[in-house]
């Protein structure tokens, strides 16, 4: 066994012997689906060692997913070759739907990735399969009546939004630099205009789907109706979105930023009554989206604990009446806030965040809002739980608290239209040592436990898991409700009856 083992490890380092014939076995290798793509859409496909390859895998947020392996990267650039892609992994589905019996066959699987932001392992890539690396697909093009913005299906958002400033013009993106369109939109997005419009997926027109059979359908509220509203939430469950038709609202300056005060009970019972009024439907501004964020740091030598805002407002108006309870509290200096393009403020608000992180988990749950009492109280239970990471070096924790976009209705999440007093809360740990794994996600699931227990005692807790800061520990898709999983489930089997985005795509919520 070990002159074998040495062997098949020798032939793996010169490039021999493909990754993923190991997991097939040594006796009857199923075909090697890198190879195949790559004389079928050449220069598209890039191994392990080559520049290609280790940017892409080094590109991801969390170290759990740079981790994985996958035997190749493709890269389309064009719809044709997503398709081309599909209708080759199906051909070789059938091969091993044909021989499922035997261990010698397997099933290709392949990774869907844009910007690669989600935390969990397998999420958006994989091992020893296919990573679909859409971020070529980035084309930008505004209507004529600058309406609606298409744009490729691994466009990045920070990338979107500079060229339509000119324009005066923005799209419903993601708050950070690196978010791309795919992942966040099919998952829900909130944004800064998500009090006035919505989720993101609220506010998108069509989509350009390549099927699990290879045929490229476009999904919009007059044709494909079912798989439209699908893919408002239902993620890489139904195909891959190659192009996304984004309503494009007028936008001028917006003004925002983070401010930072000092961690002191006051402090916090001041940022618990002014979150509690900014969420009191009497208060609603749609122009205001803003969180209150406690972080707690253990560097090994000192634990610290901060706190702070984030403010965005995007009428253009300088510290606006609406966050008056939050910039009247005694803050540190200096702040960001300023008025600027979106493409600015976003920019700008990422040189505060880290571009990775060695490892992490990130926790989400949903309730009403209450009176200032309540979060104190999920405060002090935070900065409680935060005690039992004490032995956890180099450890950050981020407890956010933020309103949930003002739904239209239209997407495939169970929640009340017009709702304007549900705030999205979520629990952010990153560390550094993989040997810890287990013991922070047991401590943080602790934290949403006890938070739980207290909004159920209240009467206040929803069900609803934002699924783009859902772990996968926690059931987003099932938290949407029974009659809108079963309208998936049926989606997924009219468009895919065969199961490829459920099987052959393991990362991700499925739907079975």
């Amino acid at each position: 066994m070990s002159q074998l083992y040495s062997l098949i490890t020798l032939l793996q380092l010169v490039g021999v012997l493909p990754i993923v014939a190991i997991a097939s076995g040594l006796r009857h290798q199923s075909p090697d689906i890198c190879k195949l793509i790559d004389s079928q859409i050449p220069g598209r496909i890039s191994y392990p060692g080559s520049e290609v390859y280790d940017a892409s895998v080094a590109s991801y947020y969390s170290g759990q997913e740079r981790e994985l392996t996958p035997h190749c990267i493709f890269r389309p650039t064009t719809t044709s070759e997503v398709s081309e892609f599909v209708k080759s992994i199906n051909t070789n589905s059938r091969k091993h739907a044909r021989h499922r019996t035997d261990s010698r066959f397997s099933q290709p699987q392949f990774a869907i990735r844009g910007g690669g932001h989600t935390l969990w392992p397998g999420a958006a890539n994989i091992d020893n399969g296919v990573t679909v690396d859409l971020r070529e697909m980035k084309s930008v093009v505004l209507s004529e009546d600058q309406k609606m913005a298409s744009v490729g299906g691994g466009a990045v958002f920070s990338d979107i939004y500079p060229q339509l400033v000119p324009y005066n013009r923005t799209v419903m993106g993601g708050r950070v630099p690196g978010i791309a369109v795919g992942g966040f939109t099919t998952g829900g997005g909130l944004n800064f205009l998500s009090r006035r419009h919505g989720f993101s997926c609220d506010n998108i027109y069509g989509y350009e789907v390549v099927l699990a059979s290879g045929e490229v359908i476009y999904a919009s509220a007059s044709s494909h109706k079912d798989l439209w509203l699908a893919l408002k939430g239902g993620s890489n469950n139904f195909g891959i979105v190659t192009r996304f038709d984004l309503a494009a609202f007028p936008q001028g300056e917006m003004w925002g930023g983070a401010i930072l005060f000092d961690y002191t009970k006051s402090n916090l019972e001041a940022q618990a009554n002014a979150f509690s009024n900014f969420m009191d439907p009497q208060n609603f501004d749609s122009a205001a989206d803003m969180g209150v964020i406690l972080g707690y740091l253990n560097s090994g030598e000192s634990e610290i604990y901060t706190l702070g805002n984030s403010l965005f407002y995007m009428d253009g108006v300088p510290n606006p009446p609406v966050f008056q309870p939050f910039t009247s509290i005694p803050s540190l200096e200096p702040n960001t806030l300023a008025l600027g393009s979106v493409s600015e403020t976003v920019d700008r608000f990422g040189e505060f965040l880290p571009p990775h992180i060695p490892r992490g988990i990130e926790l989400v749950y949903s309730h009403e809002n209450s009176d200032a009492s309540l979060f104190t109280e999920l405060f002090q239970i935070w900065e409680d739980g935060t005690k039992e990471f004490a032995d956890i070096e180099d450890l950050q924790i981020q407890f956010l608290v933020q309103p949930q976009a003002v739904t239209n209705g239209t997407n495939s999440f169970g929640l009340e239209p017009g709702r304007k007093d549900i705030v999205i809360s979520v629990l952010t740990a990153a560390y550094a040592n993989a040997a810890d794994d287990d013991i922070v996600e047991e401590r943080l699931h602790a934290i949403v436990d006890k938070h739980v227990a207290i909004l159920e005692r209240e009467g206040l807790y929803i069900p609803y898991k934002y699924l783009n800061y859902a772990d996968k520990s926690q059931d987003p898709i099932g938290s949407y409700g029974k009659v809108n999983k079963r309208r998936l489930q049926a989606v997924s089997k009219k468009y895919d009856p065969h199961g490829l985005f459920q099987t052959g795509v393991p990362g991700g919520f499925k739907l079975f």
